[in-house]
C-alpha cells in the first residue's frame, strides 16, 4: 500500500487509517460530522498526497491537452485553472481532473501545464496521457512522488495561510494559482477547493511536507484549524454538489447527464466528442443526475434503489447526513436532513418530485432537490 509523507503525523494525531485507492489514508481524527462542521465554521487541513500530479511541457502541450480532455486548454490564461473530464471514444467518463496553466514566469515553464487526477485513476490516466502524447511534441512527467499536496479549507483559510505566505492572497482569484513561498518553502499555491468553502492547495516539494503541515497547524491554532480526514471531505463535497469518481461519475456515465456540460467545450477534437454530439442530437440519454433530501431516520446510502411507486427508477450514487442542513438543531437532537444524489429517468427529475429510497424492502420518502445542497455566501 502506498503512503503519503505525512502518514506518521496522522497516526501520531490519532487518526483512523483506512485503505483508499491503494493508499493508507486518514478517514477521521474525531467524529466525521464534527470535522465537517470545523471546516464550515473555521478551517480544516487535508493531506491530499494521494492525488495524482502530472506536469505537461513542450511546444505542443496545449495541443496535446486539447485532444486529451473536454475543456478548452488553449483558452486558459496563464495562472488559471479549469475543471475538465477525460473520456473514452464512447463519451464515457474515465476521470475528472483539474487543469492548470503555468503562471507567467513560472519556474515550471511558461508554456507548461499541470494536471491533478484522482488517486484511483492515476495509473490509467498516465498510460492514456503518454499514449496520446506520443503524437505531440510534449512531455508528460508524473510528479506524484516529487510533490506533496496539502489543502486548507474553510472561512478562516485565507487569514491563516496569509500568515505563512509571501504572496498577496487577496489578489489570488478563485481557480487561480501562483508561485510563492509558504512557511519559507518555495512552491505553487492554488485556490480551488473540494468542500464548497474558500481554500488553498499547497504543492510542496518532497521532504518539506511535515514542516509545512505543522506550520499551518501552528498558524491556525487560535482560529480553530484542525486536521480533517477523508470521511468529512466526502460529506463536504457532497453537500457542495461536487461529483466523486466512482459515485456520481464513472465509466458508465457521460458528462452531459451528470450536469457537467459546462466543462465540455465542443471547440476542439477531444476523445469522445463525436459520441457526445450523438447524445445531444438524440436529446440526451433519458436520465439525469438529481439531488434528493429526506428527513427519514434512515439515511440513503450508495447503491440503495430509488423508486417511484413500485417502479425502480435509479439508485443512490452518494448519500449522507448533512451536518450543515441539519442545523440549527444540534447534531443528535431533532430530525437530521439526509441528502443523496441519484440518476433518475427524465420524467422524475423535476425539483419537488416525491420519490422513495428502498432500505431492506422498506420505502422511505425523499424529494428531488436542486443541486448543490449547500452554497457558501461569497
Amino acid at each position: 500500500m502506498l503512503t503519503t509523507a505525512l502518514e506518521s503525523v496522522h497516526i501520531a494525531a490519532g487518526a483512523r487509517m483506512v485503505p483508499f485507492a491503494g493508499w493508507n489514508m486518514p478517514v477521521q481524527y474525531r467524529g466525521i460530522l464534527d470535522e465537517a462542521n470545523t471546516v464550515r465554521e473555521h478551517a480544516g487541513l487535508f493531506d491530499l498526497g494521494h492525488m495524482g500530479r502530472v506536469r505537461v511541457n513542450g511546444p505542443q502541450a496545449a495541443d496535446f491537452l486539447q485532444r486529451l480532455q473536454t475543456n478548452d486548454a488553449a483558452a486558459i490564461k496563464p495562472g488559471r485553472i479549469r475543471y475538465a473530464l477525460i473520456l473514452d471514444e464512447q463519451g464515457l467518463t474515465q476521470d475528472d481532473i483539474l487543469l492548470y496553466r503555468n503562471p507567467t514566469g513560472s519556474s515550471w515553464g511558461d508554456e507548461g501545464f499541470f494536471v491533478v487526477v484522482n488517486a484511483g485513476n492515476a495509473a490509467r490516466d498516465l498510460e492514456r496521457m503518454r499514449a496520446i502524447a506520443a503524437d505531440f511534441d510534449c512531455t508528460v512527467e508524473d510528479c506524484t512522488q516529487k510533490l506533496g499536496m496539502i489543502a486548507i479549507q474553510g472561512p478562516r483559510s485565507q487569514d491563516i495561510t496569509q500568515r505563512l505566505c509571501a504572496g498577496d492572497l487577496a489578489s489570488l482569484g478563485y481557480y487561480a494559482w501562483m508561485e510563492t513561498e509558504v512557511a519559507g518553502v518555495a512552491m505553487m499555491l492554488s485556490r480551488t477547493g473540494y468542500t464548497g468553502e474558500d481554500g488553498f492547495e499547497a504543492y510542496v516539494p518532497a521532504g518539506e511536507e511535515e514542516r509545512v503541515w505543522n506550520a499551518f497547524l501552528d498558524a491556525g491554532k487560535d482560529d480553530g484549524l484542525q486536521p480533517i480526514g477523508l470521511g468529512a471531505r466526502d460529506t463536504l463535497r457532497h453537500e457542495a454538489g461536487m461529483p466523486l469518481y466512482g459515485h456520481e461519475i464513472d465509466e458508465t456515465t457521460n458528462p452531459l447527464e451528470a450536469n457537467l456540460g459546462w466543462a465540455v467545450k465542443m471547440t476542439h477534437d477531444f476523445v469522445g466528442r463525436a459520441a457526445l454530439e450523438k447524445v445531444t442530437a438524440a436529446g440526451g440519454t433519458g436520465r439525469q443526475l438529481v439531488g434528493l433530501t429526506t428527513h427519514s431516520r434512515r439515511c440513503p446510502r450508495h447503491g440503495y434503489p430509488i423508486a417511484a411507486g413500485d417502479r425502480t427508477i435509479g439508485k443512490v450514487c452518494s448519500g449522507s447526513i448533512s451536518p450543515t442542513l441539519s442545523k440549527p438543531a444540534p447534531v443528535g437532537l431533532g430530525t437530521p436532513t439526509n441528502i443523496a444524489t441519484a440518476y433518475v429517468a427524465d420524467e422524475f427529475a423535476a425539483v419537488g418530485t416525491e420519490l422513495t429510497f428502498v432500505v431492506r424492502d422498506k420505502h422511505e420518502p425523499c424529494v428531488v432537490t436542486e443541486l448543490p445542497f449547500y452554497k457558501r455566501a461569497r
